[in-house]
């Protein structure tokens, strides 16, 4: 039996991937309940089903149009909640090896939301949509199927409360957006299916984030100042206003490989110094820090190969992280999750087999994670296969980050290949090859190294 329309349909996860596949089914079936363990109503901070909540995210170009698309005028509310949209090519200052890119006309809309309210805001406009129930505060604890294990037919949960008990759902269609923490791989197994492949890289990644009161404007009139990691300056930042907090700034620093952004303020401060360009430390410098700072690690990015197995039960999909979950530092997880809800639209109106929704699921991730996991492998202490292909790529990549410091033109390309409106192929158009050609001939010329040294700063302690 395919993806039909039907009475009930059941999300287990309220995360962004959650909420996207709520709004795309009420569309189809008469009643939606989305499950999760956290509260939900009326929580506007990090939430624990979270824990990347508490640090920098970004909504690159793609995912902000997408959202649009599913909640018409949801940029206007967080406009109005402080997160006043801009051009990425001007909102934001990328550097990369201590250049900032140049300046750019994009066309292309940033809204600097923290996680915590842009999942508020959409959260509230899921919330809106009559027979989309939320049943929070309940633990998942797996799912109803038939006996021969064919299809599923609900999911079992259990409230958080000590009088309570397990209870069950039943569903025409579960849908499992829980996050990397995703159970389905042993679910399958307990139904007599196999486990899919999973791909990872390891790179044991880690965000320290700390929060400062400034009474000024240190980001001079931008969004956002990212001095982003590369392999030859392994340690990235970034640093913008709180949506809503006029003078409440979110600084979050990454390190990769193990190389942490230590929890203790003279630590974090020093490391905060060793980055490649001083504006993050002069931007801080003398104000209020309003907390201690706080770790996030990410040992690896995952993909779980569904599209690759053979034999799948009915009545059961997986979206979000529970499929893939990406290197955060580039900012893909919740656009990738937008564009994974287009397609179990598309899937619901046509219908099909959950094999087919899973192979266009698969098509969806390909670009985001060969960019994300072929960059990763650019650092030579991640563990991978390093083919012709991604090594030249990475070369043609930072030789042109490095021309984009004189030329919009290529600085507009990289953000539309970065935000995923457009593939990674369209970087190495006739056009730019020769822009970037031409900027290392002159580098070469003036004897201008293309990348940037580390630059030495006194640690002030």
């Amino acid at each position: 039996m395919g993806l039909t329309a039907a009475d009930r349909a059941v999300v287990l996860g309220g995360s962004m991937a959650g909420l996207l596949a709520a709004r795309v089914l009420s569309d189809t079936y008469a009643e939606v309940v989305l499950v999760d363990r956290d509260r939900l109503s009326d929580v506007t901070g990090p939430r624990r089903g979270v824990p990347h909540g508490r640090h920098a995210h970004g909504l690159v170009a793609r995912g902000q149009q997408v959202l649009e698309e599913q909640f018409p005028g949801l940029t206007e509310d967080l406009a109005a909640a402080g997160a006043e949209p801009g051009d990425f090519g001007h909102a934001c200052h990328w550097y990369f090896n201590g250049r900032r890119i140049a300046p750019a006309d994009t066309g292309l809309v940033s809204v600097p939301a923290g996680r915590p309210v842009l999942e508020e805001r959409v959260r509230r406009r899921v919330q809106q949509i009559p027979h989309v129930r939320f049943l929070e505060e309940h633990d998942i604890l797996g799912l109803r199927a038939t006996a021969d294990g064919s299809r599923v037919t609900g999911a079992r949960v259990q409230a958080r409360r000590k009088d309570s008990g397990p209870e069950e759902i039943a569903a025409d269609l579960v849908v499992d957006t829980t996050g990397r923490g995703s159970r389905t791989p042993a679910w399958l197994e307990e139904l007599g299916y196999a486990r899919p492949e999973e791909e990872r890289v390891e790179i044991d990644l880690a965000y320290t984030t700390r929060h400062y009161r400034i009474d000024r404007d240190p980001l001079g009139g931008a969004q956002a100042i990212i001095p982003a990691a590369t392999p030859e300056h392994p340690r990235g930042g970034l640093f913008y206003r709180l949506p809503g907090d006029d003078d409440i700034y979110e600084l979050s620093l990454t390190g990769i490989l193990g190389d942490h952004p230590p929890t203790d303020p003279e630590g974090f401060d020093a490391f905060m110094r060793s980055l490649p360009i001083p504006h993050l430390y002069e931007a801080v410098a003398g104000a209020e820090p309003v907390d201690d700072p706080v770790k996030f690690r990410y040992p690896a990015s995952v993909w779980r190969h569904y599209e690759r197995l053979r034999r799948f039960p009915d009545g059961l999909l997986v979206m979000g992280d529970a499929v893939c979950s990406f290197n955060p530092v580039y900012a893909q997880g919740m656009t990738v999750a937008a564009l994974e809800s287009l397609v179990l639209r598309r899937h619901l109106e046509h219908g099909s087999r959950p094999t087919a929704f899973f192979k266009d699921v698969a098509a969806q991730i390909r670009a985001p994670w060969e960019l994300a996991a072929g960059s990763d492998l650019g650092y030579a202490g991640v563990v991978g296969r390093r083919t012709p292909k991604v090594r030249m790529a990475n070369a043609y990549v930072a030789r042109l980050q490095a021309a984009a410091e004189h030329d919009p033109v290529l600085s507009e390309a990289f953000i539309r290949v970065a935000g995923l409106v457009d593939p990674p192929q369209a970087l190495m158009r006739p056009r730019l090859l020769l822009r970037v050609l031409r900027a290392s001939r002159a580098a070469r010329r003036t004897g201008r190294a293309p990348l940037r040294q580390p630059r030495t700063v006194a640690d002030p302690h």
